[in-house]
């Protein structure tokens, strides 16, 4: 039977080389000469330090402009609270992988509404969607791009 897995996934080079290529422009950018200010990534999380809170969000515009370059979609990112420590300002901003249960949840349920002969299973962090039609299928890829679930899908091991 046919079938194609729903997953949210970012390519961790690709975001290795955004955060690296902010990291450069700051060193080369005029208003943020003499300033303490960096990028680490590390285990799924970017985590932003600087001197200013507005230093911070310059940063970020920084950093989502370079994600957007390498085809990343920003809404992987969920930002997190300000921490003032001293002299120095930090934010982290985890990335978000996989698909969550209750998102999950919230994708079957439109599915079955679709009242197309799917059956989609969750599977750990994805979903499994098969049918008897590679048509179907088709539809509800179609369907799914369309919606707004605040993470972004991609539909990857398509089977016939």
């Amino acid at each position: 039977m046919p079938s194609f897995d729903v997953v949210s996934e970012v390519d961790m080079h690709e975001l290795t080389n955004a955060v690296d290529q902010a990291s450069r422009e700051i060193t080369n950018r005029f208003d943020f000469k003499g300033v303490d200010a960096k990028f680490e990534l590390k285990d799924k999380v970017i985590t932003l330090s600087a001197e200013a809170e507005p230093q911070i969000n310059h940063m970020l515009d920084m950093l989502r402009t370079k994600m957007g370059k390498r085809n990343i979609d920003i809404s992987t990112l969920k930002k997190g609270t300000m921490e003032f420590l001293g002299k120095k300002v930090s934010l982290k901003c985890d990335v978000q992988q996989g698909v969550e249960t209750e998102t999950a949840k919230k994708i079957v349920k439109h599915i079955k509404e679709l009242g197309i002969k799917v059956q989609a299973s969750i599977q750990g962090d994805k979903l499994r969607v098969t049918g008897t039609k590679r048509d179907d299928l088709q539809k509800v890829i179609a369907d799914l791009r369309q919606q707004d679930y605040g993470l972004p899908l991609q539909f990857n091991n398509f089977r016939d």
